[in-house]
């Protein structure tokens, strides 16, 4: 496996400085007894791959073999190194983000280091950019909704069987729109999701509103987000010189320490 192996694995296990869940659980949006759980997470890989020819990007688990969708009590598990982390929550990587707003109550792990990285990395983090990655996102659920409506190349027909579309596709669309929103205006995502847009994604994702419904919410959302894009108090891009620094101190001093 690309991302597997015990060697990866040894390095996910020992040296993860945070590690969460993500995904619907974590927005408060989740089907009972439907969906699985999605756990992100972020280590300090030792310098031998750093510096060395062997290189650590990230480590995934998952209870079901590669090809096999998840389900319901299953694990899907992906730790990045911190580096690869940065550089894609520099560029505004929507699930990577949500690691900066997450509740204690869903942190399965965290270092010291982890706990730096939580309270500041936000200052050299957050921008617009991360608007045209909510934005790009949204549109790709929505353009996925819309393009199989007979579900090929689907990994949920039976929800297009039940409801004529995929509503989780929809329920995604929307939580996208939302937290780009509320992070372009106030720089911060409120986790789990707040009222009423939680309930309202639940429902959409029972079917309770048609397809053409969910996207009148999305276009709205988008014409928010384009406008915010342009005049979000966020700064225009993030501070790449003050992550890079950030970087050097974390990994010189957990090298300097560790004891393997």
């Amino acid at each position: 496996m690309k991302h597997g192996g015990p060697d990866f694995q040894e390095i996910a296990d020992k040296h993860t400085i945070f590690r969460c869940q993500v995904g619907s659980g974590l927005h408060g949006t989740a089907i009972t007894g439907t969906d699985d759980r999605d756990e992100m997470g972020i280590c300090v890989e030792p310098a031998a791959y750093v510096v060395g020819l062997r290189r650590f990007d990230q480590y995934v688990y998952r209870t079901q073999p590669e090809g096999v969708r998840s389900g319901h009590g299953d694990l899907d598990l992906t730790v990045y190194s911190l580096r690869k982390w940065m550089r894609l929550a520099l560029d505004g990587n929507p699930t990577v983000l949500l690691s900066l707003f997450v509740p204690a109550s869903e942190i399965v792990t965290i270092t010291d280091l982890g706990r730096e990285l939580i309270a500041e990395g936000p200052g050299f983090i957050l921008s617009r950019q991360a608007g045209h990655r909510f934005l790009g996102y949204l549109r790709s659920q929505r353009d996925r909704m819309v393009e199989h409506p007979n579900g090929k190349r689907t990994n949920r027909p039976e929800l297009i069987a039940q409801h004529g579309f995929d509503t989780k596709f929809a329920g995604h669309m929307i939580r996208l729109g939302v937290q780009g929103v509320e992070l372009l205006e106030h720089g911060t995502i409120t986790l789990p999701m707040p009222e009423p847009w939680r309930s309202l994604i639940i429902d959409i994702r029972k079917g309770g509103h048609t397809k053409e419904e969910a996207l009148g919410i999305a276009a709205d959302l988008e014409a928010r987000l384009e406008k915010l894009i342009a005049d979000s108090p966020l700064p225009e891009s993030p501070d790449g010189d003050r992550a890079d620094q950030w970087l050097i101190k974390a990994y010189t001093r957990t090298w300097a320490t560790a004891s393997d």
